[in-house]
């Protein structure tokens, strides 16, 4: 993710006879520079085929074009103090939606021997030796850094597609390395549209291989989550750059369907709801509360039987899930609603209701109802309105639920949810586990708009905040986070979102397998996720 700079031209060492510090010197593999092998690797990449070569050089264009070289540096000497002046770097923590691993400053201007050598070599000797083999003109920019990888970081999938950037590069400098291990260097395959669809070839890291590919539209990859807690995934990396390869327009996926409200009065409200939030000077507490942050968290929500009925539907039932990409923006499942348990189902009529949709104007002071409170922008009518439903909770009154407004009979003259200025919702019934996650991308247009989020979480006991999953609040084009809503048990959180910003679900890493749970059948956790637009 480096930004692109100019490249500054290496100095040779100074003269000085007592403090000269040795340039040491660095020899890459010969056998790429024979002419038989270099015209076979040129042959191969235009024409988009696959070889490979005895002495460790395999070219593939399957998913998309790539190549792998094994002992690529000859000194094994040079290859000790490489790694050793590299773990001597200091190393930043790097985590945000796509990635969490460490990873060094730009390495072009540090003036440590081998790392110096190795920029040499990279930037000249092998520079060369791509833009001959690849039939491109590659500028003096080059990118490089060195990346440290340990115990359940990851870097997920994206295609390293930005301005200038040619050829992606890694040389890895690992210990003895095992599938088990993770870190792999997964690839992806995409469809029509240049979307990455699932993985089709993982290449294991191995010392002294050097793995090379050209940046494209359809160069989707991703280092997959580290297993091991006693190896370190050491590599340094970075972009040859050059005239970028076209790029088809970017693909915008089809909208997902909202809906206005289910029309159920306030009893499905007292069947379902804490009562303690049914009270109106609670609910009027809530809206302050939420007025001041634009986010809050109401723990227990549901009467206890009934999330512990759902809970236990959840657990038991043959529902239907389904996985959600394309993993350059999601991977997690979601249900079928149309075969859920019964009380499941009622508990997703439940946040679609009409009553819902009122209950919830009343906690955060929007108009997600005609019936509810309005702001200083309303118009008369709608201020005679809230003046007449002054004293209703969902359309009630009092808490014991008698002679509720009725929502349905009161419904305005001439109004219809189904008019365009209607609120209107979406939702999932999600379920994460190992390996789920969520990225911003600026494809989403649900993103450009005000709405509020609704997260309703349901077995997570037990859950730890190392595990992931929690859900992350950030202004768009920045990395550090307004907000984080960590996953916890019968908990409603409320958040209201403007156009300029985003969120993502934190990659469920390794660690969640270890999870103490009473059920050693259930995994991960679920929750009810909804949008409301006004």
């Amino acid at each position: 993710m480096n930004s692109k700079r100019k490249h500054l031209d290496i100095q040779s060492q100074g003269t000085g006879k007592k403090k000269e510090k040795r340039e040491e010197e660095v020899r890459i593999s010969d056998v790429i520079s024979e002419e038989v092998v270099k015209n076979r690797v040129r042959e191969t990449w235009s024409r988009k085929e696959r070889y490979s070569h005895e002495a460790g050089i395999e070219v593939d264009a399957n998913p998309f074009p790539h190549c792998i070289i094994k002992d690529f540096i000859q000194s094994q000497s040079f290859l000790e103090g490489l790694q050793k002046e590299l773990l001597d770097l200091n190393f930043r923590q790097k985590s945000n939606d796509l990635y969490k691993f460490k990873q060094s400053a730009d390495l072009k201007k540090r003036k440590d021997s081998h790392i110096s050598a190795l920029r040499k070599v990279l930037f000249e000797q092998f520079r060369s030796w791509l833009s001959e083999v690849m039939q491109v003109e590659l500028e003096n920019t080059v990118d490089i850094s060195c990346a440290k990888y340990e115990y359940t970081d990851v870097l997920l999938c994206h295609d390293d597609e930005l301005e200038g950037r040619r050829i992606a590069f890694i040389l890895y400098l690992v210990p003895p390395w095992d599938r088990s291990d993770g870190g792999t260097l997964d690839l992806y395959s995409t469809d029509e549209h240049c979307q990455p669809q699932q993985i089709v070839k993982s290449l294991l890291p191995s010392l002294n291989t050097l793995v090379f590919f050209e940046v494209s539209p359809v160069s989707f990859h991703q280092v997959s989550e580290v297993t091991s807690e006693g190896k370190r995934r050491l590599s340094v990396s970075g972009w040859f750059h050059g005239r970028s390869l076209e790029r088809p327009p970017r693909y915008m996926e089809p909208t997902q369907p909202r809906t206005p409200h289910i029309p159920r009065d306030e009893s499905l409200l007292y069947e379902w709801v804490n009562p303690q939030y049914m009270d109106l000077a609670y609910q009027a507490q809530v809206q302050e509360e939420f007025e001041e942050s634009s986010e809050i968290l109401l723990k227990d929500f549901l009467k206890a039987d009934k999330f512990d009925m759902v809970c236990e539907a959840l657990r038991k039932s043959d529902i239907v899930w389904k996985r959600r990409g394309p993993p350059n923006k999601r991977c997690y499942e979601c249900a079928e609603e149309a075969v859920l348990p019964e009380c499941v189902s009622q508990c997703w009529e439940l946040l679609a209701s009409e009553a819902m949709f009122l209950l919830l104007s009343n906690f955060t002071g929007l108009k997600l109802h005609y019936l509810a409170s309005g702001n200083d922008d309303d118009d008369e009518e709608d201020k005679e309105e809230k003046e007449k439903t002054d004293e209703t909770v969902a359309g009630s009154s009092d808490a014991a639920g008698n002679s509720i407004a009725g929502l349905e009979e009161k419904e305005a003259p001439g109004k219809t949810t189904e008019e365009p200025s209607a609120p209107v919702c979406r939702g999932e019934l999600q379920r994460w586990r190992h390996g789920d996650y969520t990225i911003v991308h600026d494809t989403d247009v649900g993103n450009a708009e005000f709405a509020l989020d609704l997260v309703l979480f349901l077995g997570c006991e037990d859950w730890q905040t190392e595990y992931g999953g929690f859900t992350s609040y950030i202004a768009n084009g920045e990395d550090e986070e307004l907000l984080t809503i960590y996953p916890e048990n019968n908990s409603l959180a409320l958040v209201y979102r403007d156009k300029e910003t985003l969120k993502f679900v934190k990659h469920v890493n390794h660690q969640s397998l270890e999870r103490p749970r009473k059920n050693p059948d259930r995994q991960g956790f679920y929750d009810f996720s909804f949008v409301y637009y006004e």
